[in-house]
C-alpha cells in the first residue's frame, strides 16, 4: 500500500468513526466515571462528538438520589426518541445509580433505549453497545457486585491541568435518606500504591492538583485494617513531586479523626479546605436519618480544624424537611449554621426516594413548611458567606486558572479560578490575560460577594507545566485520548454540582 492510499483510508476511517456523547447527572463519582465511560468509548473507536452535532451514540450516567431524578431521565430520554428514529444506527444506553435500581423498568417505560447498565459494570459499555448492534434488541446487564475497579479502565480526563483519583467505591453506612449504598455497594478500597502511583503518572503529564474521592473517603483503609490510612495516604501525597494542590471529598464526621487534621496541617500541599456535611443540627433528626454523630461532635471537629488551620475555608451538605422535622428541629440547625460559620452550603429540600427507610416515615413535612425553611436557611448561609468572603478583600491569594468556572468567563473576557482554600475568584485584570488554565495567579483580592471574589489586582502570573500541557491539548486531534491499563490521562474535576446528591454528602 502506498503512503497515498494508507493516507486515505486513515482518514476514511476517521470521518466512518461514530460519534458519543456522555450526559452526566449526580455527584463527583458520577462525573468521574463519565470520564471512565468516554475513555472505553474511546478506546473502542468512537470519537467525541462535536458541540451541537448530533452523536451516533447518547450515554445517560445517571443519579437516583433527588426525587425528579426519574422524570429527568425520561423526559430528556422522550426528548430523544423521535431523534433516533430519524437517525438510522443511533443508539442510546443508561448506565449509574437510576439503571442499577430501574434495570429492565427502563427498557419497558423507554422500549428505544438500547443498552442498560449498573454502577458495577460499566466496563461493559462498548460490548454490550456492539451486542445490541448485532441483535436488534436492547441489552439489559446489571451486576450486583464490582466488576472492575474503575480507575484500571481507560479514561478521557476533561482537564489538563487537575484531576479526580478514586481511592473506594461503595458505602458501609445505613442513612436512612440515602440509597447509594444499595446501589454502589459496600466499601472497596484500593491498595495505597496504586493510587499513588496513578497520582504521579498524572503529574508526570502535569496535572497540579488532585482530589481523592470516596462514598466516605476518610474511612479509607477499613478493608484492610488500617484506621489511619487515608491520614497517612495525605502524607504521601505531600511526598510527590510537581503536586501542588490535593483536596479530597467527602468525609463523614463520625470517622473525621484528629490524625487526618494533623495531616491536612502539616502537609504543605494538602489544601486547607474541607467539606463537612452536616445534614442537621438536630440530634434527635441524626438519630433518625442514622448519622452516627451528634451535634456537638460536628461542632467540635471544626473548632479543631480551625485551632490546627485558622484559614481553613469549610463547606457543607443540609437537608431540610427530613420526616419529623420540628420548627425546634430546624431551629437547632440555623444554630450549628452560625457557629460553624460555612464558607458555603450545598442545601437541599428533602425528597422521598423510594426504596430508602426514610421513604415510609411518618410525618413527612409539608412541602410548603419545608419551601419557608429553606428560604430561611439559604438566607442565613447567604449572609454568612458574604462576611466570610469580605474578610479575603485585601488579602493576597495564588489562584489556579480554571476552564469553564464563571459562568459568564465569555462574556465579560475574564479569567477564573480557585484560591487554595477553592473560593471561586474572577480576575479582572488586563495582568492575568495571558495566563492559561493551569497557570498560577497571585492576586490581592479587590471584592467580596457571597459566592465569588474579584481580583482587580493582578500581582504575578506563573507559567506552569500544566498549563503547557493544557496548550498542548488544544492542539492535539481529538482521537487517543484515551489510556489504558489504569494509566489516566490528564484531566480536571467538573465544578461541584449547584446541589450535590447525597451521595457526596454521606
Amino acid at each position: 500500500m502506498t503512503a497515498t492510499t494508507q493516507t486515505a483510508t486513515t482518514q476514511g476511517a476517521e470521518s466512518a468513526a461514530r460519534t458519543y456523547e456522555v450526559r452526566t447527572y449526580g455527584c463527583q463519582m458520577n462525573v468521574h466515571d463519565s470520564e471512565r465511560l468516554s475513555g472505553l468509548l474511546e478506546d473502542a473507536g468512537y470519537v467525541r462528538a462535536a458541540e451541537g452535532d448530533t452523536p451516533d451514540v447518547v450515554v445517560f450516567n445517571t443519579c437516583a438520589v433527588r426525587e425528579n431524578a426519574d422524570n429527568r431521565l425520561y423526559g430528556n430520554l422522550g426528548h430523544l426518541r423521535p431523534i433516533k428514529m430519524a437517525r438510522k444506527g443511533m443508539q442510546i444506553a443508561v448506565g449509574g445509580c437510576l439503571a442499577q435500581k430501574d434495570q429492565r423498568e427502563i427498557v419497558r417505560r423507554a422500549p428505544w433505549v438500547d443498552v442498560v447498565f449498573g454502577t458495577h459494570n460499566i466496563g461493559s459499555l462498548p460490548v454490550l453497545l456492539e451486542r445490541a448492534r448485532i441483535a436488534e434488541e436492547a441489552q439489559v446487564e446489571i451486576k450486583e457486585s464490582l466488576e472492575t475497579f474503575p480507575s484500571t479502565l481507560p479514561s478521557r480526563r476533561e482537564s489538563a491541568y487537575a484531576a479526580w483519583v478514586a481511592i473506594s467505591v461503595g458505602c458501609n453506612n445505613t442513612c436512612t435518606f440515602c440509597i447509594v449504598p444499595s446501589l454502589r455497594g459496600k466499601e472497596k478500597d484500593r491498595r495505597p500504591g496504586d493510587i499513588l502511583n496513578e497520582v504521579r503518572t498524572l503529574v508526570d503529564q502535569g496535572v497540579l492538583e488532585i482530589t481523592l474521592l470516596g462514598q466516605n473517603v476518610n474511612t479509607y483503609g477499613v478493608e484492610f485494617g488500617d484506621r489511619l490510612a487515608f491520614g497517612k495516604l495525605l502524607r504521601a501525597c505531600g511526598d510527590i513531586e510537581g503536586l501542588e494542590r490535593v483536596r479530597f471529598t467527602s468525609p463523614h464526621p463520625a470517622a473525621f479523626t484528629d490524625d487526618v487534621i494533623a495531616a491536612m496541617a502539616e502537609t504543605p500541599n494538602v489544601m486547607h479546605q474541607l467539606h463537612m456535611p452536616l445534614q442537621s443540627g438536630s440530634d434527635r433528626i441524626l438519630k433518625a436519618m442514622r448519622r452516627s454523630y451528634r451535634s456537638e461532635r460536628y461542632l467540635g471537629i471544626i473548632e479543631r480544624v480551625r485551632a490546627a488551620m485558622p484559614d481553613a475555608a469549610i463547606s457543607t451538605d443540609i437537608i431540610v424537611g427530613f420526616p419529623g422535622e420540628t420548627e425546634e428541629d430546624f431551629q437547632q440547625t440555623l444554630d450549628v449554621v452560625r457557629r460553624s460559620r460555612f464558607a458555603n452550603a450545598f442545601t437541599f429540600q428533602y425528597s422521598i426516594r423510594p426504596g430508602t427507610p426514610a421513604a415510609t416515615m411518618e410525618d413527612q413535612v409539608p412541602k410548603e413548611v419545608v419551601q419557608e425553611r429553606y428560604e430561611r436557611l439559604v438566607a442565613l448561609q447567604e449572609e454568612i458567606s458574604w462576611e466570610e468572603n469580605k474578610k479575603q478583600v485585601g488579602r493576597t491569594l495564588e489562584v489556579l486558572v480554571a476552564e469553564g468556572e464563571g459562568r459568564k468567563d465569555d462574556a465579560t473576557r475574564r479569567l477564573s479560578g480557585r484560591a487554595a482554600d477553592n473560593r471561586l475568584v474572577h480576575l479582572a485584570g488586563e495582568a492575568a490575560a495571558d495566563a492559561r488554565p493551569g497557570d498560577m495567579v497571585t492576586v490581592e483580592v479587590t471584592y467580596a460577594a457571597p459566592h465569588h471574589l474579584v481580583a482587580d489586582k493582578v500581582l504575578s502570573v506563573r507559567r506552569t507545566r500544566a498549563g503547557d500541557a493544557w496548550e498542548a491539548r488544544q492542539a492535539a486531534p481529538q482521537r487517543g485520548n484515551a489510556v489504558s491499563l489504569g494509566m489516566p490521562t490528564i484531566g480536571r474535576p467538573a465544578p461541584l454540582p449547584a446541589e450535590p446528591s447525597a451521595c457526596s454528602a454521606v
